[in-house]
């Protein structure tokens, strides 16, 4: 053979090898194998291998140097991820919001919805740094403090520091339970301590204690001037007891309550100053009995300093001067209207087991154009205050609601009272004897209807009425046809009294068909069986029916 073919085999190996090397190059320099130098050359088949032999551990402790530098590349790409998703997270609109706004957002969160589904303080301050901040620097969200078994002074004292100088609304709770009593009057003592020198910003205060002997101590450290103070409510349990602290206290806040307009007090001796009870919108008294009672004239000369007065409660109100029968009003003379006491803004006024004879005093003393909710329970024969609505309604009386709880009353008396208050649309009868067949046919009775616009209709507890009655009343009230147009009634003259535009305007009312039936409670009514409920249920929307419990439930 020629040497020339071998030559170019030779040239092609070397310019492999030299491509081959200049590519490894460009990939750049590759980890050292050490080599041992204190190994021999290992012989195969007879033969000196040129290679040296590669040492184990310096090979394991390359890897680990690669392992290394690939940890660091991969926690500094790590940390490149979160800043890129930080950047990425600033530029969402919620997170770009201004402090302020957030914050205006937060308080209508906690304090707008009301008690449905409050956004609790807590969980905002956990959802990041910058809402934490955003609500520590929030001082309305810290006005709301709270004192009870549950709650420790130390939160008391962090929401004190936390809402600066706003308006605050103290609520003091502590429920009659055995485990509670030894140790409510210390913790009520040093709660008072801490938001004594926060009186002077306080919006509303609210104490709840078993006893006397703690109100007194809670209500002793009240003697600051409280110019911000809205609403005020002092509830005791157990109002039959401490007949030692039964003395009125000193005047409480100074009697420097200027804006002071709801006041709700339950077994309370503060000896009716008319300083911390004028000029209210809301009054509410409870738990009034023997000497603590009120009488007829006491209230009354509250009601006259409290013209604007909205809403009138009395409850658990009995005594002699309640009882008697010098308060009855069988004795009584109305007074002329331009003397009595003028409510016109007073909307709803409830009287729950508060003496017949205080309340015919006063309902006969007061002039109420405007009431829309009246509630009587437990008030034994209630036709003297009947006659006195009817007398009121044949002026104004744009009553809505109205309820009667175990009190008797004369039937044609009612009806005719029923018939001037076109305006009615909720009437609960409960525990009341005299509601008989004769009173539901009146209702269903046409023309003119009485009480058309009625749609809540509760008979719980009056098993006097048949189902018949019951029937034809549902069934008088389906039809939606008017029964007379506008054109068929008289029109007033500008010289008619009040009187004769109040009659007009129940004619108008009266003279279309009435309102279906919307509701109807018929609970421990024994004559309405199983199958009489499911054809109400055919014709009215909500039909509550729920039999007598037992003994054992």
């Amino acid at each position: 053979m020629s040497s020339i073919p071998s030559r170019r085999s030779t040239n092609g190996f070397n310019s492999f090898t030299m491509s081959t090397r200049r590519r490894a190059s460009d990939r750049g320099p590759r980890p050292s194998i050490p080599h041992s130098r204190n190994c021999a050359p290992a012989s195969v088949g007879g033969r000196a291998n040129s290679a040296p032999t590669i040492s184990i551990p310096l090979l394991r402790e390359a890897i680990d140097t690669l392992d290394s530098r690939m940890a660091t590349l991969m926690s500094q790409r790590h940390e490149l991820e979160t800043h890129l998703e930080r950047a990425v997270r600033l530029q969402s609109p919620v997170l770009r919001l201004p402090s302020e706004l957030l914050s205006s957002i937060f308080v209508m969160g906690v304090f707008g919805i009301g008690d449905e589904d409050p956004v609790m303080v807590s969980t905002l301050m956990l959802v990041c740094r910058y809402w934490s901040e955003v609500a520590l620097n929030t001082p309305v969200l810290w006005t709301k403090i709270s004192v009870s078994p549950h709650d420790t002074l130390s939160k008391t004292r962090r929401k004190l520091e936390r809402s600066k100088s706003c308006p605050l609304d103290i609520s003091i709770t502590f429920e009659p339970r055995l485990e509670y009593t030894t140790s409510v009057t210390k913790h009520v003592i040093n709660a008072m301590e801490l938001i004594r020198p926060a009186l002077w910003r306080t919006k509303s205060f609210r104490l709840s204690v078993p006893n006397r002997p703690q109100a007194h101590a809670a209500l002793l450290r009240c003697q600051e001037d409280a110019p911000l103070l809205e609403t005020l409510s002092i509830h005791i349990h157990h109002s039959m007891q401490d007949d030692a602290y039964s003395s009125p206290l000193l005047p409480l806040f100074k009697g420097h309550t200027p804006r002071l307009k709801s006041c709700s007090l339950t077994s309370f001796n503060f000896g009716w100053d008319r300083r911390l009870i004028s000029n209210l919108r809301i009054l509410k008294l409870a738990g009034y009995f023997n000497a603590f009672t009120p009488s007829a004239s006491t209230l009354l000369s509250v009601l006259r300093q409290c013209p604007d007065l909205e809403e009138l409660a009395l409850r658990n109100i009995s005594g002699p001067s309640v009882d008697s029968d010098t308060c009855r009003s069988d004795d009584l003379t109305p007074p002329p209207s331009s003397k009595s006491i003028q409510l016109r803004r007073l909307t709803k006024i409830s009287f729950y087991y508060s003496g017949i004879g205080l309340t015919e005093q006063i309902m006969a003393h007061i002039a109420y154009p405007n009431l829309q909710s009246l509630e009587m329970c437990y008030l034994e024969n209630v036709t003297p205050v009947l006659q006195l609505l009817y007398a009121q309604a044949s002026t104004r009386l744009p009553l809505l609601h109205l309820r009667m709880e175990s009190c008797l009353f004369n039937e044609i008396k009612f009806v005719n009272f029923l018939r001037h208050v076109p305006s009615l649309i909720s009437l609960e009868l409960v525990d009341i004897d005299d509601t008989s067949s004769a009173f539901l046919k009146d209702l269903s009775s046409s023309p003119p209807w009485i009480c058309p616009h009625l749609e809540v209709l509760n008979v719980d507890g009056c098993t006097a009425f048949d189902w018949d009655s019951l029937r034809g009343l549902v069934e008088s009230r389906l039809s939606v046809t008017p029964t007379y147009s506008l054109h068929s009634l008289p029109l007033p003259t500008s010289r008619v009294g009040p009187g004769s535009q109040a009659l007009w305007t129940d004619q108008l009312l009266t003279s279309f068909a009435p309102q279906r039936l919307r509701a109807i409670d018929v609970t421990r009514c024994s004559q309405i069986s199983k199958e009489m409920v499911q054809w109400l249920r055919m014709y009215v929307a909500d039909v509550k029916c729920e039999p007598a419990k037992g003994v054992w439930n």
